[in-house]
């Protein structure tokens, strides 16, 4: 059983690996773990948004581009924190976000 909470832990923290792109691979294979779901969604969601405001940043010249610098540098502190906690077997959940991804989850029942 130890074994397969280990790789319950493993798959969390795989989730965030490659943002949401190993978010929504780990959502499509994952069926049945309530915790790999969890940081799965999550990370789809947190990095998912992440990206799209990089995205617009990028658009606004100077202003945009040093407040992109910052919050890329956050998002990388953050991404090291969610696969550590994923990895520890903790149901970390981003503010707001976590919340966001629990309700996705209920709905896809």
């Amino acid at each position: 059983m130890a074994e397969a909470k280990g790789n319950e832990n493993m798959m969390g923290a795989v989730s965030y690996l490659l943002g949401f792109i190993t978010g929504i691979i780990m959502l499509l294979l994952e069926k049945q773990s309530k915790f790999v779901r969890f940081h799965a969604m999550q990370s789809t969601l947190l990095f998912g948004g992440v990206f799209v405001v990089n995205i617009v940043l990028g658009f606004i010249p100077i202003l945009g581009w040093l407040l992109g610098l910052l919050l890329s540098f956050a998002t990388f502190i953050l991404w090291i924190v969610c696969m550590w906690k994923a990895f520890q077997g903790e149901m970390y959940k981003v503010p707001y976000v976590g919340d966001l991804a629990e309700k996705q989850l209920a709905k896809m029942k």
